[in-house]
């Protein structure tokens, strides 16, 4: 994979809004996956300047969701699928008929995970998906130990995470869900484009167990190694704990400036 250390999580996201623009300049109706928190927003932030700016027309790009909240209606504040429209859809100027996502409140969860799966596919596949990764190395929501060819579906949250995801239900964790569903991992892999991007040192770790460890389990990110192309993009905080870290900075000042990541 590749490697690239940025200055800042600004950086980062001119960066990587920088490859999504040429995407969409060679395929318009590129289909493009997006995740939520905090790390993607400068992403979603600095592509929104350059649509206002009229420097890429994404009209008719399409965006495909990662995971969703089970049971928690799709009107809801914080559904993600209600997230994504506030942060992603609205300021690209992407319509609600250009948006993929899992039916969190199906009666049958199974059925819409493997529906979603089929609709991803049927789509023509993710041309480019963004990704964040927490402290324990996860993606989306495959927690350590999620097989590696898991595909679209029901997990379980932790305590810890619905501690930490409290803050946007008024600190209320009896507001939190217990389940998601969440793109598995060998369905994240199909996507011909990987984007992880990690700020500060709390992720210093589960960056190098990505990068520089071995491909288990325990880390589903490292599954990233197993891919044709896929690019970490990450700050000096969080590039802390790589080994070859001097080896990525010299490798990627001196590729071709065609090349892009």
């Amino acid at each position: 994979m590749e490697v690239v250390i940025v200055p800042d999580a600004a950086a980062g996201g001119e960066l990587v809004a920088e490859a999504i623009v040429r995407l969409v300049g060679r395929k318009p109706d590129a289909l493009l996956g997006v995740a939520t928190g905090s790390t993607p927003l400068p992403v979603y932030q600095a592509l929104g300047a350059k649509v206002r700016a009229g420097e890429v027309d994404t009209s008719r790009v399409r965006i495909a969701q990662l995971d969703e909240y089970v049971g928690l209606p799709a009107e809801h504040p914080e559904s993600y699928r209600s997230v994504l429209a506030r942060e992603v859809l609205r300021p690209l100027g992407i319509g609600m008929d250009a948006f993929m996502g899992p039916d969190g409140t199906a009666e049958d969860v199974q059925a819409a995970c493997e529906t979603y799966d089929a609709a991803l596919a049927g789509a023509g596949g993710v041309d480019l998906q963004l990704l964040g990764i927490g402290t324990d190395g996860h993606i989306g929501f495959n927690e350590p130990c999620s097989s590696l060819a898991s595909r679209t579906r029901i997990k379980t949250l932790t305590e810890q995470t619905r501690v930490d995801n409290a803050r946007f239900f008024d600190g209320e964790i009896a507001q939190v869900p217990h389940h998601v569903i969440t793109q598995g991992i060998g369905t994240i892999l199909e996507a011909r484009h990987l984007v992880l991007l990690a700020t500060g040192e709390g992720k210093a770790d589960a960056v190098a167990a990505t990068v520089e460890g071995a491909v288990a389990a325990v880390c589903p990110a490292s599954a990233l190694q197993l891919h044709a192309h896929a690019t970490v993009v990450v700050d000096e905080g969080a590039a802390s704990k790589l080994k070859l870290a001097d080896y990525f900075r010299h490798a990627f000042t001196n590729k071709p400036a065609w090349q892009g990541i």
